[in-house]
């Protein structure tokens, strides 16, 4: 038996998952401006449970010529002029963001961040346009591939909105506090742990079987 502790390295074959959640003027990624954009740490436990780290949260500057849908401030409630708004430019939010999952990479030995997000595409989308406009070269996040939590919680509850799907795993929603990068980005991070922690059991049974029929013994964070 291998008695060392389980690494999240081992869960997602070298993937880290980091949930993201961007808030913006509107749905088209190249047309519309990126206003905030949050991303959480997802972290594996002695225990091999996956649990929420930290949170890094950037309000950001529409860029130059960037479209904003008055309908798009109405539901997130941004003022992207507001003078008292701590607002970066692109490229210098996109650093900073990316500062503490290039950490995380190293400590945990994950070679690439898979970005997690309730309808994942659409936070995806921003995030590489933002990546292209700004030339960062190096994106620690995957490209295109990506952790739905909407397709995820509707297998796991039969719900694919946030909200419900949030209620449905027994979790507590704020209405008012919706729609601001960093909460959704928390709620989301808290959903994607439970589905998986309790979908566990189905990829340890999966993980016996391939490991019995390779002869190799089972990795830190299988069950005995």
């Amino acid at each position: 038996m291998n008695d060392r502790s389980p690494r999240i390295a081992e869960r997602f074959r070298g993937f880290l998952p980091v949930v993201v959640d961007v808030e913006t003027g509107g749905f088209d990624h190249r047309r519309d401006a990126l206003l905030e954009i949050a991303a959480v740490l997802v972290q594996m436990n002695p225990a091999g449970e996956l649990v929420v780290g930290e949170t890094f949260r950037y309000h950001v500057l529409p860029f130059e010529g960037a479209n904003i849908e008055a309908a798009a401030l109405e539901v997130n409630r941004i003022d992207p002029h507001h003078p008292l708004r701590p607002a970066l430019d692109e490229r210098d939010a996109l650093q900073r963001l990316f500062r503490p999952i290039r950490a995380e990479l190293r400590a945990t030995e994950c070679r690439r961040a898979i970005l997690v997000g309730h309808n994942a595409q659409f936070d995806l989308n921003f995030l590489n346009a933002a990546v292209e406009r700004c030339g960062i070269k190096r994106n620690p996040f995957h490209p295109f591939s990506s952790f739905d939590t909407a397709t995820l919680a509707g297998v796991a509850y039969g719900q694919t909105v946030l909200a419900r799907a949030v209620a449905a795993a027994g979790l507590d929603w704020d209405a008012g506090a919706a729609h601001s990068a960093a909460y959704d980005a928390q709620l989301t991070a808290e959903l994607f742990c439970r589905i998986v922690n309790r979908f566990r059991p189905i990829y340890e049974e999966s993980l016996r079987r391939r490991l019995a029929e390779s002869g190799r013994d089972q990795p830190a964070g299988a069950v005995e």
